[in-house]
């Protein structure tokens, strides 16, 4: 008897690695990743009637990678969204059409040059002790007035940890640094598009958020973007540099931020 094959987001995940090679190119894609509680059978079929919604209700959108046809993404919408068939058809709507719009296909660190020489974000070269790939902001180096480039940056850097996750893994790593941080690095509208870019568009991507040596001029802040994120404000962990080190990285893939921090305590 012929074995039945299913698409490759139904089969179990494999084993982590802990080091990534040089990313590939930068796109969001869904690795391998099991189906929780319900049957592959099943889920394929729920798959499959969202990817004939989209094609009969929104057949102007694009098809292909991160398109209406795309049955990972369609799937990882699906599972976001409890399996509910019509709220993912919504979600997956609104977030292909913001993915033409903003030309996330078409970023690269040349569009947002201005931004990006800041070093104020970036992509680790190593994965956490829980094999998620690692994005690290430096608070002190961003300042409000360069909105529509530090958006890109944003999706950019976000898009370009997506592209590093294993095999069989789902979510990234976030991490603030706050030393430093002052009034003038205070950006509410910035955090705003940030919490919205990953509960609308990269949902459930962002498995924890480390706030590092938070001062206490940023309490205010926290303060007021707190109620924004409602439930999603459990994922947020205020912490030290020498946490960072000791909880979330080796010796040998600790981040240089917190390298030099944690040594010479």
């Amino acid at each position: 008897m012929a074995m039945k094959l299913y698409p490759s987001y139904l089969h179990p995940p494999s084993i982590l690695p802990i080091r990534f090679n040089q990313p590939k190119k930068i796109a969001f894609c869904v690795r391998n990743f099991s189906s929780g509680t319900l049957h592959a059978d099943n889920s394929y079929k729920l798959v499959l009637e969202v990817k004939e919604r989209l094609k009969n209700e929104y057949h102007e959108l694009p098809v292909g990678k991160n398109g209406r046809d795309d049955e990972n993404m369609i799937y990882w919408f699906l599972k976001d969204r409890s399996f509910s068939v019509d709220d993912a058809v919504k979600r997956l709507n609104k977030a292909i059409k913001w993915r033409q719009e903003f030309g996330v296909a078409h970023l690269s660190e040349h569009l947002m040059k201005s931004a990006a020489q800041t070093g104020k974000s970036s992509v680790h070269d190593f994965l956490d002790v829980n094999g998620r790939p690692v994005l690290i902001v430096e608070a002190s180096k961003h300042f409000p007035g360069m909105q529509d480039e530090d958006e890109k940056l944003c999706v950019f850097q976000i898009e370009k940890a997506l592209s590093k996750l294993p095999e069989g893994q789902e979510q990234i790593l976030g991490i603030i640094d706050l030393r430093g941080f002052g009034t003038a690095n205070a950006d509410m509208n910035f955090l705003t598009f940030l919490f919205d870019v990953f509960y609308y568009y990269y949902p459930k991507r962002l498995g924890q958020v480390l706030f590092v040596e938070a001062p206490f001029v940023f309490k205010p802040l926290w303060q007021l973007a707190k109620p924004l994120l409602k439930k999603h404000a459990s994922l947020v962990r205020f912490c030290s540099a020498e946490t960072v080190h000791e909880e979330y990285f080796t010796e040998e893939t600790v981040p240089a931020l917190f390298r030099n921090e944690s040594t010479t305590q």
